[in-house]
């Protein structure tokens, strides 16, 4: 089933490819064709920090003008990029802290809190007392907690307290341990101004941090207010490509990272009043669609379905059919606004950071969201007889999705025996390999989605649970990985595991600030025993193999930074100087436990991946993968009645 939905989703993508070219409308593949990538920059080497420069330490040049080494400039370059991810992901999170806020205070009277059993637990976790007091009242308390969280001075981030004690421990004794967010991405700028830190480790010390500022910090508060206010993900049935448009319904594609935008609109879409006024204007319903990270938030929460990843954006406004896109903050190209204006689409931009020329303006405020979104579905549904010629795959694929770190504890244990400990155990005892996190972006110089499809093809192969999130997800779920049928793609032992437990070999984590589940799942499986007492120990790794944004290099560094091997596909930012590549890979992996490693081939990839895990699993006297016997369903209630029968004669 796999392999043909793979090739139908290639096909309707070069489909509508070769139409953009057809009306001489530029897209993403063609132009990652026809532009060439700096040869200089691209490794590193090219510092633009100050007008003395751009110094480009190419044909021979040992320093810039300033007398900045290689070293030097290629860690500057990486740790403001890091720096850049970092703020972008906290900078979502304050945005939802503060929406949290003004639902507490009684000021966005249609938003209430969906999860408050998850208020409660992080309230908990934070040192609150929540007996006596209202779920207003402890949301209120979370909200001012954690907007502290961006500004403290002399305290650690509260989430740092997650992480196995071995691992806290390791952050302080190399003095890693995040401060405010805020302070770290400041200090981060400051460091790497032109004349200010000059010593490539001490720059790459601070990268960490900050990384570990955004992971434990800004993407882990995102991940955790967005549950509490929109619910905790369930595992649910949804649909994927660009079928999901519909010829005879009002389409409006969602498209960014913040999920208030997205909420606002699909709870006014449901309303009587346009839903008639569609079914006026010739429409039978609204359909809402979802591109990019919005998409994962409302797929995940909602079941809501995706056209498609990051490369999709501009794919969507050229099946005709899009009434309206609306997008806020994040991956969200320029070039749409030119696409658009040859069709009928309109492209509404909603945040105050984010400004598109040609685009229509409508700002979203916490308090105001429900108006603003009245507007844009009423502005969708007036363009919708707008419509001309109308192109729409009729491809769609399945997917199964909604897997939080709560919900999968939930899948291996039941309510109320809820943990990790059988993929522990299936890790322990041969069945399974490790796990892998394959994350981040989609990157058009590397092909339409090759990267992503071939490492997870290859990991489950081997016997790998993938975990994935971002444009990656909704890539595979495009190639049918997210489905239960999909472990006939995976090896013999993965396979029977998927069969018995009644899931897809890949599993769904969210969207990109949902990276931060990965390491709350990490955590868990040290607590959960029989693996070794820190992250740096478990049989884990992390795959970007398409990355092409400043926020994957942040989420790949805290990764590493909490001890964990991560590879990155396509190419080396700092592959100009040696001496950053070893400190990030040896230098890290001696310091921290865990190190980051830019690999273009994908083959080699996988064989670096799975010497890793099985490396990890002889440090912890396991052994190599065993050939055994998968027990069915029938026989593991047996075998668990009989181990029951035992701890009672004893």
């Amino acid at each position: 089933m796999a392999k043909k939905e793979r090739k139908d989703s290639q096909s309707f993508n070069e489909e509508l490819i070769e139409k953009a070219k057809k009306l001489g409308v530029s897209t993403c593949l063609t132009r990652a064709k026809e532009i060439k990538p700096c040869s200089i920059g691209v490794t590193g080497a090219c510092c633009s920090l100050c007008y003395m420069g751009p110094c480009r330490l190419a044909g021979g040049e040992a320093q810039g003008v300033c007398g900045a080494t290689i070293d030097t400039i290629t860690s500057r370059n990486f740790a403001r990029s890091v720096a850049a991810g970092a703020a972008a992901h906290s900078d979502h999170a304050r945005d939802l802290v503060f929406t949290l806020l003004a639902v507490a205070l009684g000021k966005i009277p249609g938003i209430k809190i969906k999860d408050e059993e998850k208020l409660r637990k992080v309230a908990l976790d934070w040192g609150i007392k929540v007996e006596s007091k209202t779920t207003l009242e402890l949301a209120k308390e979370v909200a001012q907690i954690a907007l502290d969280q961006f500004s403290l001075k002399n305290k650690e981030l509260n989430f740092l307290s997650r992480a196995p004690r071995k691992r806290q421990d390791c952050w302080k004794k190399q003095a890693l341990s995040p401060r405010g967010i805020d302070w770290e991405v400041a200090e981060t700028l400051n460091r790497t101004h032109e004349g200010t830190d000059q010593e490539a480790e001490s720059i790459l010390n601070q990268a960490l941090r900050t990384a570990l500022a955004d992971g434990w910090g800004g993407s882990m508060l995102a991940t955790e207010i967005s549950d509490i206010l929109f619910g905790t993900p369930k595992a649910a049935l949804s649909r994927i490509n660009l079928g999901v448009i519909k010829e005879d319904e009002v389409n409006i594609v969602v498209h960014g990272h913040n999920p208030l935008v997205a909420e606002a609109i699909l709870q006014v879409a449901n309303e009587n009043e346009f839903k008639k006024t569609a079914l006026e204007r010739g429409a039978k319903g609204i359909n809402l669609i979802g591109i990019c990270c919005t998409a994962n938030e409302i797929l995940m929460r909602h079941g809501i379905p995706s056209a498609g990843n990051f490369l999709h954006q501009e794919l969507t406004i050229l099946t005709g059919a899009v009434d309206l896109m609306v997008v806020d903050v994040q991956c969200i190209m320029q070039a749409l606004a030119e696409v658009a204006k040859k069709f009928h689409t309109k492209l509404v931009t909603t945040s105050s950071k984010t400004r598109i020329p040609g685009a229509i303006h409508i700002e979203f405020n916490p308090e105001d969201c429900l108006k603003k979104a009245r507007e844009v579905v009423e502005l969708a549904i007036e363009n919708f007889p707008r419509r001309l010629k109308v192109n729409i795959p009729s491809k769609e694929t399945p997917l199964v999705t909604g897997f939080s770190h709560e919900y999968i504890n939930f899948m291996l244990g039941g309510k109320y025996l809820a943990s990790l400990r059988e993929l522990n155990n299936s890790i322990i005892d041969g069945r399974l390999q490790g796990v892998v996190a394959v994350i981040g972006c989609n990157n058009p110089r590397v092909g339409l989605n090759e990267g992503h499809r071939y490492v997870v093809k290859e990991l489950i192969r081997n016997n790998v649970v993938v975990f994935q999130t971002g444009c990656g997800a909704l890539t595979n779920a495009q190639y049918g990985f997210l489905l239960p049928e999909a472990m006939e793609e995976a090896g013999p032992i993965l396979k029977v595991i998927c069969k018995s437990v009644g899931i897809p070999p890949v599993l769904h984590l969210g969207s990109c600030v949902n990276n931060s589940r990965l390491l709350t799942i990490f955590s868990q499986m040290v607590k959960d025993g029989g693996l070794g007492n820190d992250i740096s120990t478990l049989p884990v790794a992390g795959i970007c193999p398409e990355w092409k944004s400043e926020k994957a290099l942040s989420i790949g560094t805290y990764l590493a930074a909490s001890g964990v091997y991560v590879l990155f596909g396509v190419g080396s930012p700092v592959g100009a100087s040696c001496k950053v590549v070893e400190l990030m890979s040896k230098g890290w992996e001696r310091k921290i436990g865990g190190k980051l490693e830019f690999e273009p081939n994908y083959q080699k990839i996988i064989q670096k991946v799975l010497e890793h895990l099985k490396e990890k699993r002889k440090a912890l006297g396991l052994g190599p993968e065993r050939d055994r016997e998968v027990h069915d369903i029938e026989r593991r209630r047996a075998l668990l009645w009989w181990r029951n029968q035992l701890k009672g004669w004893q």
